[in-house]
């Protein structure tokens, strides 16, 4: 299909969804007592919308709006995710897109394959879209955070990891590019745990007993022929071609599962900062210099000085990055044979230059997922009780 017809089919369903939404001005402003402020629904346990989602307790909040549990009435009573965007224009507009790449995950693995969160339905609510989700549990950020940032064994981040590749590769061959992954947006099916004992830290810690993950928010998924925003992804995850705004497609979702990968095995971020050139300069001592012909494409020359990063290693800063940061094998947790491979992964994902990172389907061919295909081995690295890393 061509890119024109592509982009008419994408024009035709949003002006769909704005019809159905078309009362949300009006509606808007006729009743801002429903809402707080800066846009928020006010409801509390028990308010029933649309005859239909019964409120139970809110799961989350964001800029967008909220996020809560609900009993689904017209489904047996089952319990949802209901999210509940703010009753403000650009972010019903933002709903809008992400309801567009919802349906089209649903239409293209109908069979719920591919570890994408599934939608279950949408509707206006006096100006605010809702969106209806499966209901899953923490997400790998979370439960890390509740463990005391513990990393999580090396067994269970192969089995994340797959889902993760496998789910992104999903998007990447469907011309989408998710733009925001992190640990948040990696939510477990089911995050009831085993308490362990660390011999090695001398406390008890957290396994949770089924690794099966789902991927999550697509308010900021990109397809190929839509508009690409200059910077994407949360600070930590994002990839050195957005930093130096020399254009970015699906290689930048691969850098960013890097980044968690590395979160989850270490229990902290990689790059643990809020500056470009801070950025810039910790991957430098992670992953050697920037290359030549990525530094001279750069429009943001103000951050390089003849052709090398203008860093000074002796300031705050330069002390600050030197004392966080180090060349990546040397994090290495285990000199077994599983941890040198997850590491050549890792390297591999965190390739600075787009072209020569790893695809997401080569990735799931890398020997570090191996034991994943052996029939009959499957269940080792889903129940996590076992105590190897």
């Amino acid at each position: 299909m061509g890119k024109k017809k592509l982009f008419a089919l994408f024009k035709d369903f949003l002006d769909c969804i704005s019809l159905c939404l078309s009362r949300s001005s009006a509606e808007a402003a006729g009743n801002k007592k429903r809402d707080t402020e800066n846009g928020h629904l006010i409801y509390k346990s028990g308010d029933i919308l649309e005859d239909r989602y019964e409120i139970v307790d809110t799961l989350g909040e964001g800029t967008f709006g909220k996020v809560v549990q609900c009993f689904d009435h017209s489904r047996g009573g089952g319990r949802v995710a209901l999210k509940i965007i703010k009753n403000q224009e650009k972010y019903r507009e933002a709903a809008k897109l992400e309801i567009y790449v919802l349906e089209k995950i649903s239409e293209r693995d109908p069979h719920l394959k591919h570890n994408c969160v599934q939608m279950l339905d949408w509707f206006n609510y006096y100006g605010h879209v809702c969106i209806s989700f499966e209901l899953l549990s923490l997400s790998t950020f979370d439960f890390l955070k509740s463990n005391n940032f513990l990393p999580y064994p090396i067994n269970q981040i192969r089995h994340m990891a797959r889902q993760i590749c496998h789910a992104v590769s999903f998007l990447h061959d469907n011309k989408l590019t998710h733009t925001d992954l992190k640990p948040e947006n990696i939510l477990f099916v089911n995050s009831n745990y085993s308490l362990i004992y660390n011999a090695e830290k001398k406390c008890n810690e957290k396994r949770v007993n089924d690794t099966t993950v789902r991927l999550v928010d697509f308010g900021s998924a990109t397809f190929d022929h839509e508009h690409h925003s200059v910077i994407i992804s949360t600070r930590h995850y994002r990839a050195p071609e957005v930093i130096l705004e020399l254009g970015w497609s699906q290689p930048c979702d691969v850098w960013s599962i890097g980044c968690i990968l590395f979160e989850y095995y270490e229990g902290f971020t990689l790059f643990q900062t809020h500056d470009n050139k801070e950025h810039l300069a910790m991957m430098e001592k992670i992953q050697g210099p920037i290359p030549q012909r990525m530094i001279q494409r750069s429009r943001k020359q103000k951050y390089f000085h003849h052709g090398r990063l203008a860093w000074n290693e002796s300031s705050k800063a330069g002390r600050f990055v030197k004392s966080k940061c180090k060349p990546l094998k040397k994090y290495l947790l285990s000199h077994g044979t599983e941890h040198h491979l997850f590491f050549d992964l890792l390297e591999r994902m965190l390739e600075y230059e787009p072209s020569k990172r790893i695809t997401l389907s080569s990735a799931l061919r890398h020997p570090f997922f191996l034991p994943l295909q052996q029939p009959g081995r499957t269940h080792v690295w889903r129940k996590s009780c076992d105590l190897s890393r």
